[in-house]
């Protein structure tokens, strides 16, 4: 089995069944994992805010750190190797309060509003999720079966 990270504002997709896509410490940061079981696609991204007008020029250089452009760069990837909408499996992990206690950024609420608009224009859905509180998260996607796996508290559980 061949292990990739996905770093913070970055994303991956692959076609290769022996892959696992990774990605750590989800806080107020959204992870968006994509899988289509008939042709065995994946993917997963790891953005950090929601709107990339907070600084164009760092969306040019990094558009997976945002939501808005990320999203849209990694459909287009997706659907371009194949994926279905109708078969599309849509798993979203993060969007926590880490760190803004007074809730005065609301970052993780505002990059899954953000996010769920993105999708439904995109006319997909999300199957699961484990968004929101003060926690940290890790979600692993495997290629091969589709099963996306979340730990968070020292726990492991199938998203």
């Amino acid at each position: 089995m061949s292990q990739i990270i996905v770093d913070i504002a970055d994303a991956r997709v692959s076609k290769r069944e022996d892959d696992v896509l990774v990605t750590y410490s989800l806080g107020s940061c959204v992870g968006v994992m994509v899988y289509d079981p008939e042709i065995r696609l994946g993917g997963m991204i790891h953005c950090m805010l929601p709107l990339s007008s907070v600084d164009p020029r760092k969306a040019e250089e990094k558009p997976f750190m945002f939501v808005d452009t990320g999203m849209m760069k990694f459909l287009k990837k997706l659907f371009d190797m194949g994926l279905s909408r109708s078969r599309a499996v849509v798993k979203v992990a993060g969007c926590s309060k880490i760190l803004d206690n007074s809730n005065l950024f609301r970052i993780g609420e505002r990059n899954y509003t953000v996010l769920r608009k993105l999708l439904w224009k995109n006319g997909l859905m999300i199957k699961a999720e484990n968004v929101g509180g003060s926690v940290s998260r890790t979600v692993r996607l495997e290629i091969a079966t589709g099963r996306c796996i979340l730990r968070s508290g020292g726990v492991e559980s199938e998203l």
